[in-house]
């Protein structure tokens, strides 16, 4: 699916405008009929009801959503807020007066000058329709006051578009205490970009899209940075095997992984691999670590590194389709080392995950020798060990689209949605996965299953997005099964290939 910014959704509004014969009031008109469903379809009609109006047209919004509700049995009170009386939009003064006209009962305020605040309890329901993504800077004065009020009084609150406070695209300032906590936000025929950073997760709530019909067309023909990626997505790009394949056809892998008392990582993401269809696979660990990944995980490989207890070289003795480092190897100085020299020597995409993650912010030159595409995969605290202390979730994104330009890589920055962000500057955040996947080890079961699509001739690009997708499915099913609490990374690696079953539909 694809994320439009604030500017790009109101030129898919003007075309459909101009170019498919809808007028802007009868698209306030979708809005409100969108809104007034969910909300119906939620709340009884006897529940005290405040609508918070601004003078633009996301209050246009909020009083055709008034219009509605009181012909379904509910009694809103209605704030129009039109300080100094003369700065309402034509369409928020159209919808107002065709309110006054059509419910002439409603309780209806027109606020010009002085505002006394509603009396407002935890069980009224308000519908926030003050500003939306047309705002053009922070709240202030009496807005601000309002908002803050709101907040304390912890009601029940819908917002229309977004809530009042908010900006659509970017928020590097935003003050939670003056922005509208909303219980639900009805985003207008997209999702913002907005509501896939964690910093703004208590501010929107819970989200739900209101399709009001833009043009397909437009929506069609408009190049995007930012996409949300479905199941679609994937099924699309996953491509079906012949019946006359071979394990060579499915690639040959490489896993560098373990140390001594980290084997787990290794046998992790070895079984990830294994699980997302990779033809051969072959794990270089310590020796240590021989009879655990032997016992553990016999349908791979094992070479063992000339350390005892870590690994000290990374030298591949042949060419492997795809190659991995990083769960488990720890950060001892030998590593490091055999981190950076590896780096320094190899000429095709790796993937790079946790403990060489850690090895490079320890030595940070080493990023300038990292394979162009090559994909890095750092949770929040590795990212700012490697680039620095981040003050956001919003900062760091904004911080990897960044360095993924400057050093040509692609960085898959976990979390609750994970950003796959490319070196030209486009965003796919992930749709799948749930909270159970919280949990030691989720990320070394990612890494083999990016290994595994690697191997198997995906380009970086779709490999990335392919795995993460298949990696949250696989997370949701198996917390079906064993909850949210009693999932682990073993159970998720197991689902992998159900999840891959069920996307691809054989």
């Amino acid at each position: 699916m694809k994320l439009f910014t604030n500017e790009e959704i109101r030129a898919i509004e003007r075309y459909t405008i101009e170019n498919e014969g809808i007028s802007a009031q009868e698209l306030i008109e979708r809005v409100a009929e969108g809104v007034s469903d969910e909300i119906s379809s939620r709340w009884r009609s006897n529940k005290p009801t405040i609508v918070f109006a601004g003078p633009g047209n996301n209050g246009a919004d909020a009083l055709g959503v008034s219009r509605m509700l009181f012909e379904r049995g509910f009694r809103p009170e209605v704030y129009l807020f039109n300080i100094g009386g003369d700065k309402l939009s034509a369409d928020c003064m159209a919808q107002r007066d065709r309110l006054l006209r059509e419910a002439p009962e409603i309780t209806f305020h027109e606020v010009q000058s002085s505002f006394s605040m509603p009396k407002i309890t935890s069980s009224h329901l308000v519908i926030d329709g003050l500003f939306g993504s047309g705002l053009r800077e922070e709240l202030k004065g009496g807005f601000k006051s309002l908002v803050q009020y709101i907040n304390e009084v912890d009601a029940t609150v819908v917002s229309i578009d977004l809530p009042s406070g908010m900006f659509g695209d970017w928020n590097p300032q935003i003050v939670n205490r003056n922005t509208i906590h909303a219980t639900l936000t009805l985003a207008i025929q997209f999702p913002r970009i907005c509501f896939f950073i964690s910093d703004n997760a208590e501010l929107i709530g819970e989200w739900k899209v209101i399709d009001i019909g833009l043009s397909a067309a437009a929506i069609a023909g408009s190049a995007v940075n930012f996409c949300l990626v479905e199941s679609r997505d994937v099924q699309h790009r996953l491509r079906h095997r012949k019946e006359f394949s071979s394990k060579a056809d499915f690639g040959s892998a490489i896993l560098y992984a373990g140390s001594y008392g980290m084997m787990g990582a290794a046998i992790l993401a070895a079984r990830g691999c294994l699980r997302g269809g990779v033809g051969k696979l072959t794990v270089n660990s310590p020796k240590c670590g021989y009879s655990v990944l032997q016992s553990s995980v016999p349908e791979a490989l094992y070479r063992h590194n000339r350390g005892e207890l870590n690994i000290v070289d990374i030298h591949p003795e042949r060419t492997f389709s795809a190659i991995a480092i990083g769960p488990g190897i720890g950060t001892n100085e030998l590593t490091v080392k055999a981190v950076g020299d590896f780096l320094a020597s190899i000429n095709q995409p790796v993937i790079i995950d946790a403990d060489a993650l850690n090895c490079i912010a320890l030595k940070p030159s080493m990023l300038n020798s990292i394979p162009v595409l090559s994909i890095i995969t750092p949770h929040a605290g590795e990212f700012d060990r490697i680039f620095g202390p981040q003050p956001s979730s919003e900062a760091r994104l904004r911080k990897a689209i960044e360095m993924a330009k400057y050093y040509n890589i692609l960085i898959v920055l976990k979390g609750h949605y994970t950003a796959i962000v490319r070196p030209d500057g486009k965003v796919y955040f992930n749709s799948s996965g749930c909270p159970a996947m919280a949990t030691a080890g989720s990320g070394d079961v990612l890494t083999g299953l990016l290994l595994a699509m690697l191997a198997q001739g995906y380009p970086a690009e779709l490999a990335s997005l392919i795995a993460v997708y298949i990696h949250g499915l696989a997370g949701e099913m198996a917390a079906a099964e064993n909850g949210e609490y009693g999932t682990t990374a073993g159970d998720i690696a197991d689902y992998i290939g159900k999840a891959i079953k069920e996307i691809a539909g054989r």
